[in-house]
């Protein structure tokens, strides 16, 4: 009987202790992380040959406000990822002209919401480019800044892809230190 007691105890400590632990806190304003880039060979709807481009990166936010109704509600905003396109020309990353074929339009990350007590949200956004035409290997080499903002208009820090080189396939990512 006392073992039973004595695991009794244990088990309530660790449960008590588990139940206590602090919530975590993060700033209202978002925050995105790049992980990676991929560059692939692909096919268009039509049956094309093209390039691909996956963007993937971690977000947080701490009032658990990202992402978008759909449009048909009655919000105005339709866009919340905002992404930059930088080319490599004479050595120099020089952001694209607006009438470039490749400047990426800004994109929805849909509405969430944590069902917890905790309203923190954190994950991966991925986001897929089919690049029809792109530069020749000469000029292929870009960079993407990104960044999101929530539905109360908070913007979140500007993060910055590696160097990407379009003719080359393969997994792109800052060195580990």
């Amino acid at each position: 009987m006392k073992k039973v007691k004595f695991f009794v105890l244990i088990a309530l400590i660790a449960l008590c202790s588990g139940a206590c632990r602090k919530i975590q806190q993060l700033p209202d304003e978002p925050r995105v992380e790049f992980r990676n880039f991929a560059v692939f060979d692909t096919i268009d709807i039509l049956g094309n040959m093209c390039k691909g481009g996956r963007l993937n990166f971690y977000f947080e936010d701490g009032d658990g406000d990202l992402g978008l109704a759909s449009p048909e509600t009655e919000m105005t905003d339709t866009t919340n990822l905002f992404l930059v396109l930088f080319r490599k020309t004479g050595g120099v990353m020089v952001p694209v002209p607006d009438d470039d074929y490749m400047k990426p339009y800004s994109y929805r990350i849909p509405y969430m919401e944590s069902p917890a007590q905790n309203k923190i949200l954190k994950g991966t956004v991925t986001l897929t480019f089919l690049y029809l035409f792109y530069p020749p290997e000469d000029n292929d080499t870009v960079i993407y800044d990104f960044f999101v903002k929530d539905r109360a208009d908070h913007l979140s820090n500007t993060e910055s892809t590696c160097e990407i080189a379009l003719s080359v396939n393969g997994l792109y990512k800052f060195p580990l230190n």
